[in-house]
């Protein structure tokens, strides 16, 4: 078992790793345009993509569990439909945002309130990359598909070609054609498409093949259908709550003046290491976790639990005592802004409790998304959520600060909470 769970999880590490450095890239190539305001057009521009993909993320996983059941159930008629509805969702969203563009921008832009200059930057990497968005999505769609099909590698060769083209694009354009903006944007839209043309030649590879006919009608078909939309519904709505969590953080750290907001900034880097770390398990119990609920092979699915709470809770020792020792020096590593260091310091203990706090909420959802539980997921966050709010309002006029991270923690810890009553209810049920 401990095999199964490193051949999927060690990959998705790897990807997971990258994902935040098509971005560092781009920013890093503005550095040295000469003006500020490229950077800061740079960085509006990717947040905005940012959250608009993100919100799209279940694309990914809900094509991930669905198609490790049909390949628990070798079905692969079923993997292949799957993969078509995915793709087909992916590029009408897709079409929306492209025929919408123009007020997505604008919306996003007033959120922004960026200075002019920034916002003319922005503009133009937005009226770029939105031409991206078909290729980026259909490529959630594919990723997730590898997964379920029990290849994280393909994802790990995608999201690796995706940067090296990043970065050879847009230096060419930038250093040696002398674009600006336009050519960082224009090397990112060339690496994205390039992920799906990778993507469309790995799955050749896999040598299977869906016989054309009624074709139309097997992809519409009505209860297969129905599970699919259900399924990234429960997921979508779930984002939107992560979402609106993340964002209140933010603005919350915002109101308290410009130190908190960097010292909350700053401290989130300690919950992404976490996080990029404890989510390749987490996609590990979601694609054998789906293959063994679709396979009927109850057995395998708890054991597959129990293999993976004990890397939880390996992880969780490892990063928290890797935080506690070296906490103060990833901070001044972070920053050195004395007074940001010196206001970060009685929020270390909540960034070194986060892998403890959180870690049973990602193998949770693993597991949830691969057997396709993704209303009891809603149901966890929704509960968690509304904890979050409760908690921080409660406690703003005493802890201010201290609030927020508390409320944070409470937050991630109630989400795990609620899956162990949930995940109990299906195994006593039969459901599992």
């Amino acid at each position: 078992m401990n095999h199964k769970i490193l051949r999927i999880a060690l990959p998705s590490i790897v990807s997971n790793i990258t994902v935040p450095l098509l971005g560092l890239v781009d920013t890093a190539i503005t550095g040295h345009l000469g003006a500020a305001s490229y950077i800061g057009a740079v960085a509006v521009g990717s947040a905005i993509f940012s959250m608009i993909y993100w919100i799209f993320g279940f694309l990914r996983m809900g094509t991930g569990g669905l198609t490790a059941q049909a390949l628990g159930a070798d079905d692969d008629d079923a993997c292949l439909l799957i993969l078509l509805r995915a793709l087909l969702m992916g590029a009408a969203i897709a079409l929306v945002l492209v025929v919408l563009q123009q007020p997505l921008l604008q919306l996003s832009l007033s959120i922004m309130d960026a200075t002019p200059e920034v916002e003319a930057g922005a503009r133009t990497y937005f009226h770029v990359l939105i031409w991206g968005a078909p290729a980026v999505l259909c490529t959630y769609g594919m990723m997730g598909w590898f997964l379920g099909m029990q290849d994280a590698k393909s994802p790990m060769y995608i999201a690796i070609t995706q940067n090296v083209i990043n970065i050879a694009v847009s230096l060419g354009l930038v250093v040696g054609l002398g674009w600006k903006v336009e050519g960082v944007a224009t090397g990112t839209l060339v690496s994205q498409w390039s992920g799906l043309l990778l993507a469309a030649l790995l799955w050749r590879r896999k040598g299977l093949r869906l016989s054309p006919q009624g074709l139309r009608r097997r992809i519409l078909e009505g209860t297969a259908l129905r599970k699919f939309f259900d399924v990234n519904r429960d997921i979508f709505l779930r984002t939107l709550c992560i979402v609106a969590v993340l964002t209140y953080f933010t603005a919350a750290g915002a109101q308290q003046g410009d130190v908190i907001l960097a010292v909350n900034a700053l401290l989130m880097q300690f919950s992404m290491v976490f996080s990029y770390v404890m989510d390749g398990f987490a996609y590990a119990g979601e694609a054998l976790g789906g293959r063994f609920y679709g396979a009927r092979d109850t057995v395998s699915l708890h054991r597959l639990m129990r293999y993976l709470f004990g890397w939880g809770c390996v992880l969780v020792a490892v990063c928290m005592t890797g935080f506690a020792i070296a906490g103060h020096g990833i901070v001044a590593l972070l920053t050195d802004n004395a007074a940001v260091r010196s206001a970060a310091e009685p929020y270390l203990p909540y960034a070194i409790a986060f892998p403890a706090a959180s870690f049973a909420a990602f193998i949770y959802d693993g597991l949830f998304i691969g057997t396709t539980r993704t209303r009891g997921m809603l149901w966890a966050v929704g509960t968690a959520t509304a904890v979050f709010f409760t908690f921080y309002f409660a406690l703003r006029p005493a802890l201010a600060n201290h609030a927020l991270w508390v409320a944070y923690l409470a937050y991630l810890a109630v989400r795990g909470v609620v899956q162990y009553f949930l995940y109990r209810h299906y195994t006593r049920s039969g459901l599992w």
